[in-house]
C-alpha cells in the first residue's frame, strides 16, 4: 500500500517537480497551493506525513502546523523552507515537527527523512509501559489520558501532543532515577543527533510548563548527562 503524502507548497515548479519525484518513489501525493486547501484536504483524507513549506498564502506554515497539531496530533509533519536562520528552525520545533529541511536540498535525503519519520512515528501508536499498554496514568496530581492525549489537573483539562504523551510517559517509567539524554532519544525519537537534541529540549521545556501546578512533580536535569523525573510521594 503506497504511503500517503500531503505536499503543501505554493511554488509551483518546486510543486511539480517534487510531487513527480515523490510519486516516483511510491508515494500518493495530494498537493495544496496554500494553507486553507492542505487543511481542507486534511479533512477529507488521512495522511501518513505532511510535508510543509513555512512561506504560504491564505495560511502560513507555521500556522497550519498548529492546526494539525490541534486537530490531527497523530500525524507527523516536518517544514520544507528556504529560510536557513535559527529562531524558525526552533519555532518549527516548538509546534511540534518532526523534521526540517532547508531548500534546496537532495530529493534522495527528504525521501529517507521521511521514511524515517513514518516508521518512528508507527512504532510509536501503542505507548507501552512494560509490556503493558496504559490508557491513562495517575502522575501526582495530574491524569494523563494516553489515548485522548489530553492532561488533568482538578477540573482542568488540556491537550497535548502524542510527542509530549510519548515523552512523559517514558519519563514516568524511569521516574526518580537519572535518565541518560541518548536513552530518550533513543526511546522516544527513534534517533539520536542533533536535530532529535533539539526537538528533546523543546519538548522537555514544554512538558515542564504542563506539570508546573503540582510542586511534587519536577524535571531536573544534570548538565551533560541526562534528566531526572522526579515525583516525590508516587
Amino acid at each position: 500500500m503506497e504511503k500517503r503524502i500531503l505536499l503543501a507548497d505554493d511554488d509551483i515548479d518546486f510543486g511539480t517537480t517534487l510531487k513527480q519525484y515523490l510519486e516516483l518513489n511510491k508515494f500518493e501525493v495530494f498537493w495544496a497551493k496554500d494553507g486553507v486547501e492542505a487543511f481542507d484536504l486534511l479533512k477529507m483524507h488521512s495522511f501518513d506525513i505532511c510535508i510543509v513549506d513555512v512561506m504560504m498564502p491564505k495560511l502560513d506554515g507555521f500556522s497550519l502546523s498548529k492546526k494539525i497539531s490541534k486537530k490531527f496530533p497523530a500525524t507527523p509533519f516536518l517544514f520544507l523552507t528556504a529560510r536557513k536562520n535559527k529562531p524558525d528552525r526552533i519555532k518549527g520545533l516548538s509546534i511540534g515537527a518532526d523534521d526540517y529541511i532547508s531548500k534546496p536540498f537532495e530529493v534522495e535525503e527528504l525521501i529517507l527523512r521521511i521514511n524515517n519519520i513514518i516508521k518512528r512515528t508507527k512504532q510509536q501508536q501503542t505507548i507501552n509501559i512494560e509490556e503493558e499498554v496504559f490508557e491513562t496514568l495517575q502522575i501526582g496530581k495530574y491524569l494523563l489520558d494516553v489515548k485522548n492525549l489530553s492532561l488533568t489537573i482538578e477540573n482542568h483539562t488540556f491537550k497535548i501532543t502524542e510527542k509530549e504523551a510519548q515523552l512523559i510517559v517514558y519519563l514516568y517509567k524511569n521516574k526518580n532515577s537519572l535518565i541518560p539524554r541518548d536513552d530518550i532519544l533513543d526511546n522516544v525519537w527513534g534517533q539520536s543527533n542533533f536535530f532529535s537534541g533539539r526537538s528533546m529540549d523543546v519538548f522537555i521545556s514544554r512538558v515542564r510548563k504542563h506539570f508546573k501546578d503540582d510542586k511534587n512533580i519536577s524535571i531536573n536535569s544534570v548538565r551533560g548527562v541526562g534528566l531526572e523525573f522526579v515525583i516525590k510521594d508516587q
